[in-house]
C-alpha cells in the first residue's frame, strides 16, 4: 500500500528569476492578495482534505516554492502543526523546508527546529557573483556558508542545490561552485541542469542574442566532471540530479515521488497524486482563495491513471534512481523488450549484471540519455 506525504507550495518570492517558471509572485505581482492571507487559507483547504480523504499519517513533509522562508519561522511551524494535528506525523519522519540563504538566520532556524523540521535544502545554485547575475539570483554566496553551519550546529540535515549550465558559465566557475558546495560539509547536494524554459525572461534573452545558449555538450562534461568529484568525497547518486554521503541522508520526500506513493500537494499550483488520481491546484493565489471562501477545493482538473499509464509513469520514475526500474515493467509495455534490453545493455546505458538481475539501472553514460533509454526500453 502506498505511503501518504504532504507538499506545501509558498509562492512567494522576492524577485522573479530570470529562468524560473515556477509558480511563483513577487509583492508587486500580488496586489490584492497578502502573504499574510496565506496562512488562513492553507488552513482551509488541509481541513478540507483531511474531510476528504480520511486519517491518514504523513511519513514526510516537503515545504517547497517559491521561498518558504520568505514567511515568519512562526507560519511555518504554524502550519505544521495544522497538518500534525489534522493527519498525524510518523515518528522519525523527514520534514524539509527549502531555504533562501538570505532569508534565514539562527533564531529562525531554531523556531523552524523546535517546531519539528528537521532538514533544510538551500538554493546555493552558484558560488560565482557572474555565475549568480546571470540566474538573476539575489543572494550573497557568504550566507550559504554562514547558514549551512548554523542549520549543522542547531541538528538539521542540510542539502545545498546547485544549477550548471548558465549562460557564459565556463567549466572552471562551475568547478568553483562544486568546490565550495563541498566545503560546506552539507549531507546532500542536488544538482540540476538549466533548461530554458519557453515562456522565461531568460528565453527572451537568448533569443534576442543577448545571451548565449546553454552548451549541451559543456553540460554533459559539468555532470561528468561532478560526479567524479562528489564520488571521491564519499557521496553516492541515488537519483539522475541527487547525491548523498549515504541513505539516512537521501531526500525521502522526493524518493517518495519517484517510487510513486501517495502524495497531496496543498497551496496554489501545487500538484497531488493519490490512489492514481492526479490533480492540482489553481496556480494565482487570489483564485485559490476565492475557491476556498466558496468552500471547495481550490482544483480545477485532475485524471485516473489507466492501468498501463500507471506502469508508464512507473518507469520514468524508477529509471531515474540508482536502484533502477524493474524489468517487468518494460516486458509488460513492449513486446520487443528483450531487443530493446540487449541494445541499451550492448551500447553501455544500462548495467548488464543488474539487466541479468531484472533491473534496468543507468550508467553514467546512460544518465546523460535517460529519456533516450526510456523510449528505447519503451519502444515508443
Amino acid at each position: 500500500m502506498a505511503t501518504f506525504h504532504g507538499y506545501v507550495h509558498v509562492p512567494f518570492c522576492k524577485v522573479r528569476c530570470g529562468y524560473c517558471d515556477f509558480n511563483t509572485y513577487t509583492a508587486t505581482e500580488l496586489q490584492g492578495y497578502p502573504q499574510s492571507a496565506f496562512i488562513s487559507n492553507l488552513k482551509a483547504e488541509i481541513a478540507l482534505a483531511r474531510s476528504s480523504l480520511g486519517t491518514r499519517e504523513l511519513q514526510t513533509v516537503f515545504f517547497g516554492g517559491g521561498t518558504p522562508t520568505l514567511l515568519p519561522a512562526e507560519e511555518l511551524a504554524e502550519a505544521l502543526g495544522v497538518l500534525r494535528e489534522s493527519f498525524g506525523i510518523a515518528a522519525g519522519a523527514e520534514i524539509t523546508t527549502e531555504a533562501n540563504p538570505d532569508t534565514v538566520d539562527k533564531v529562525y532556524l531554531q523556531t523552524l527546529m523546535d517546531a519539528g523540521f528537521n532538514r533544510v535544502s538551500f538554493g546555493m545554485q552558484s558560488a560565482v557573483p557572474e555565475v549568480l547575475a546571470t540566474l538573476e539570483r539575489s543572494h550573497n554566496p557568504e550566507a550559504v556558508a554562514i547558514n549551512v553551519a548554523i542549520a549543522k550546529r542547531l541538528g538539521f540535515q542540510t542539502s545545498v542545490d546547485l544549477i550548471y549550465g548558465a549562460p557564459g558559465e565556463t567549466m572552471g566557475q562551475w568547478q568553483e561552485s562544486v568546490s565550495a558546495a563541498l566545503a560546506l560539509g552539507t549531507d546532500h547536494i542536488s544538482a540540476y541542469a538549466l533548461i530554458v524554459e519557453p515562456a522565461t525572461k531568460l528565453a527572451r534573452q537568448i533569443a534576442s542574442g543577448e545571451k548565449p545558449e546553454p552548451d549541451e555538450d559543456l553540460q554533459a562534461d559539468k555532470y561528468e566532471w561532478l560526479e567524479v568529484q562528489l564520488m571521491q568525497a564519499g557521496f553516492n547518486w541515488y537519483e539522475l540530479s541527487n547525491w548523498s554521503k549515504g541513505m539516512d541522508t537521501e531526500s525521502k520526500h522526493n524518493i517518495a515521488y519517484w517510487a510513486g506513493m501517495d502524495w497531496w500537494g496543498f497551496g496554489p499550483g501545487a500538484h497531488s497524486h493519490v490512489e492514481g488520481r492526479r490533480w492540482s491546484n489553481v496556480k494565482h493565489p487570489t483564485s485559490y482563495a476565492k475557491l476556498l471562501a466558496e468552500g471547495g477545493l481550490p482544483s480545477t482538473d485532475g485524471e485516473d491513471l489507466s492501468p498501463n499509464e500507471r506502469q508508464e509513469e512507473r518507469a520514468m520514475l524508477e529509471l531515474r534512481l540508482r536502484t533502477g526500474l524493474d524489468l517487468d515493467v518494460v516486458r509488460m509495455l513492449n513486446q520487443e523488450h528483450s531487443k530493446a534490453i540487449s541494445e541499451m545493455v550492448g551500447s553501455g546505458l544500462i548495467e548488464g549484471r543488474d539487466a541479468l538481475a531484472g533491473r534496468a539501472v543507468l550508467t553514467l553514460k546512460g544518465r546523460l540519455l535517460a529519456d533516450f533509454v526510456l523510449r528505447k526500453l519503451l519502444g515508443l
